[in-house]
C-alpha cells in the first residue's frame, strides 16, 4: 500500500508540469483564434461599409445562416445580393464590445455590440446592436457559419 501511493505521488507530481505546458499552449492558440476572428468581423464590416461583398463571399459558410434583428433568416446568397443591390447599407459602424468564446480548436463565438447608421429595404435601421457570430474552422479556414442580431432598445 506504501508504493501505491508513493508511485501515485510521484504521477501526479510528474503530471504537474505537463499539464502547465498544455495550458500555456492552449492559452495561445486561443489568443491566436481571438485574433483570427476578430481580425474577420473587422474585415466583414469594412467590406459591408464599401457595399463590397468580397469579405462576405471569403468568410460565410456555404451553409451560413443569418437572422437578422428582423427575426427573418438568411442565407448566403440571400445577404450577398442585399449587399450588392444597396438593400443593406451602411454609413457608418463601430464595434464595441467585443468578447470570444473559443468552444473548441474548431468553433468560437463572438458576441460584439455596433452602433449602426444605414438602411434596409428603405427602413432607417440606425441604432444599437447586439451580434452573436458562430465561427467553424473547416478545411483549415474560419467561417461564419451563424450570426443574429438583436437591436438595443434605447
Amino acid at each position: 500500500m506504501k508504493y501505491y501511493h508513493l508511485i501515485l505521488t510521484l504521477a501526479v507530481v510528474l503530471a504537474i508540469p505537463t499539464i502547465a505546458l498544455a495550458k500555456e499552449k492552449g492559452t495561445g492558440a486561443t489568443a491566436d483564434v481571438e485574433a483570427t476572428v476578430k481580425k474577420i468581423e473587422q474585415e466583414t464590416l469594412d467590406s459591408l461599409l464599401k457595399s463590397d461583398t468580397s469579405a462576405f463571399e471569403k468568410y460565410l459558410a456555404s451553409d451560413y445562416l443569418g437572422i437578422g434583428p428582423d427575426g427573418v433568416t438568411q442565407n448566403k446568397s440571400e445577404l450577398l445580393a442585399d449587399i450588392k443591390s444597396g438593400t443593406l447599407k451602411l454609413e457608418s459602424s463601430t464595434m464595441s464590445d467585443i468578447k470570444v468564446q473559443v468552444a473548441d480548436p474548431d468553433m468560437a463565438v463572438v458576441v460584439y455590440r455596433t452602433n449602426d447608421k444605414g438602411t434596409y429595404k428603405g427602413k432607417d435601421v440606425t441604432g444599437e446592436y447586439r451580434w452573436l457570430d458562430v465561427f467553424v474552422k473547416r478545411d483549415g479556414k474560419w467561417q461564419i457559419a451563424i450570426d443574429q442580431g438583436t437591436q438595443i432598445k434605447p
